[in-house]
């Protein structure tokens, strides 16, 4: 219906006529609108997938990246419902999870790699997604953030690993739209330098 008609074209009543059944017994799956949302968020990055192992990791990621482009033209709409879901599903903490672990296995450092994860969000999905929410909450428990990480450790390694650094004092620090979108803009413009610097006289032209 999304795809067809726009994400302002789905209701629980349009898709309880779709369904043919009553748009009240759709509550029984999930609590509202906002929650069908996040399936349909997670749904999208599921098609995705995680990213890609076994290569080197510019490769792997590049593959990835170019999947996830097909997946966004596919429904125009999942751009600005990604951007509007507050907490990542199971199919978004695998998709986050193998990006940084391709980073990291390309030798990226925590900081780096994290810095990486938001350029290529916005690169693939249109925005820089925040993966903590700090604004929310400023000074959090050392002990129930430990308890986090240490509840991804098994199935999310890496994001335990950031999840650690970004809250741990004198770390990463928080996530910033403004330092993010400045790291982006200057690897785009250093990219640019170094492409210019490397060109023939006749590319010059």
């Amino acid at each position: 219906m999304a795809d067809a008609e726009g994400i302002a074209g789905l209701s629980m009543r349009k898709l309880g006529q779709v369904l043919g059944v009553d748009p009240m017994s759709l509550y029984n799956h999930v609590r509202d609108k906002d929650d069908l949302l996040d399936g349909m968020a997670d749904a999208i990055v599921g098609e995705v997938g995680p990213a890609a192992e076994g290569g080197p990791w510019k490769a792997d990621l590049r593959a990835t990246v170019m999947t996830a482009r097909q997946t966004m033209l596919r429904h125009p709409w999942a751009a600005a419902v990604l951007e509007s879901r507050a907490t990542p599903g199971e199919a978004t903490m695998r998709y986050m999870e193998g990006v940084l672990g391709a980073l990291r296995r390309g030798g990226f450092s925590v900081s780096l790699a994290h810095h990486g994860l938001h350029v290529l969000g916005s690169r693939v999905f249109g925005f820089s997604q925040d993966l903590f929410d700090d604004k929310a909450e400023p000074n959090p428990d050392p002990a129930a953030m430990a308890s986090l990480a240490e509840s991804w450790a098994t199935a999310f390694p890496n994001i335990a690993e950031l999840a650690l650094a970004v809250r741990h004092e004198g770390g990463l620090g928080g996530c910033d739209d403004d330092v993010e979108f400045e790291f982006g803009l200057d690897l785009i413009l250093d990219g640019m330098e170094r492409l210019q610097e490397a060109a023939t006289p006749s590319d010059r032209r």
